[in-house]
């Protein structure tokens, strides 16, 4: 979908924002680049729009060079969140969310279904939300007007500047996790900007870190915290790499699929306040606390109405002893 063939970009003034940077971004998946200020991950991602042209080497956007596509068109066909929002105070949330499905001329109807749909999608009902104006909202709710009208017409690809970079420690977990649910529904291809390795932890599929102008590891989280390719990329991730480890894997990983008869009949049971359980997609790390919490060595893994298997917190334990090599 996305390709960085060994680009380079270099600024009038002489400094070197990014030298040499080469990977892939695969169709439907979320790329994040992270890495301290002025780095030049924000410098890679605003090449994809053309909002930055780069000195030298190519960026291909679907298999084509997008030095050969009119910037103005592209920008219309690509999604962007910054942290700011950008949201125009004198519009209503509606009339914001409606601004590039207009510039692309579709007719009202369209225009109106899209605008309640993504509103639902975001958890915003068009009929309490629809007429508002963003200083009306919080700033967890204009946020998700942002992402409302940056996937308004459609885009194959969302670009993502900080986006939640602004927001308390609460509201920011809550929308990382909203957001990763609507990932899954959309399936657009993804590129986050952040500084916090904790967040692209928990949003990438695959990690780009960079220090000063230059790429120094590309990969899937996993094998980052297990294979660190260098000083900087592990002082970078910090030395709770155990921990971090316990956010990227998934009860599904680690669980056993055979029921212990004392789990039997918990889903009949499962509205009951006393009933702990967990999912095959909360991490293990949500599985170990729940544990500690309930005063027992294991959970039941319930998906929708049945119950997948157990996860035990001696098997969470021995999972991450051998994908942190011990640490």
């Amino acid at each position: 979908m996305i390709e960085f063939d060994n680009v380079t970009k270099v600024y009038d003034d002489g400094t070197v924002a990014i030298e040499d940077i080469n990977f892939e971004v695969a169709e439907g998946t979320t790329t994040v680049l992270v890495g301290p200020s002025g780095c030049g991950k924000t410098t890679t991602m605003k090449l994809v729009n053309r909002l930055e042209d780069p000195s030298e080497g190519t960026v291909y956007f679907d298999g084509t060079d997008i030095s050969e596509l009119d910037p103005i068109e592209l920008r219309r066909e690509v999604g962007y969140v910054i942290q700011e929002i950008g949201l125009f105070d004198h519009m209503s949330v509606g009339e914001n969310v409606a601004t590039v499905p207009e510039l692309k001329e579709w007719d009202r109807e369209r225009v109106d279904a899209r605008v309640d749909e993504l509103l639902e999608l975001m958890d915003l009902p068009p009929a309490d939300y629809r007429d508002q104006y963003p200083r009306e909202l919080s700033g967890g709710q204009r946020q998700r007007v942002g992402v409302a009208r940056a996937l308004a017409a459609d885009p194959d690809v969302l670009l993502m500047d900080e986006p939640f970079g602004a927001l308390d420690p609460i509201t920011r977990e809550n929308l990382q996790d909203e957001f990763l649910d609507i990932q899954e529904k959309i399936n657009t291809t993804i590129l986050f900007v952040t500084h916090s390795i904790d967040e692209a932890l928990k949003m990438g599929d695959r990690i780009a870190i960079f220090d000063i102008g230059e790429l120094v590891q590309y990969d899937t989280p996993r094998e980052i915290l297990r294979n660190p390719k260098s000083d900087f990329v592990r002082d970078f991730i910090g030395s709770d790499r155990t921990l971090k480890q316990l956010q990227v894997t998934n009860v599904a990983e680690v669980m056993r699929e055979e029921v212990p008869d004392r789990y039997q009949g918990l889903v009949e049971r499962e509205r009951r306040d006393d009933i702990v359980a967990v999912s095959p997609t909360d991490s293990t790390q949500v599985a170990l606390s729940r544990i500690i919490g309930a005063d027992t060595d294991a959970l039941p893994v319930v998906d929708g109405d049945r119950i997948r298997g157990v996860v035990t917190e001696d098997d969470i334990r021995q999972k991450r002893a051998v994908t942190t090599g011990g640490v």
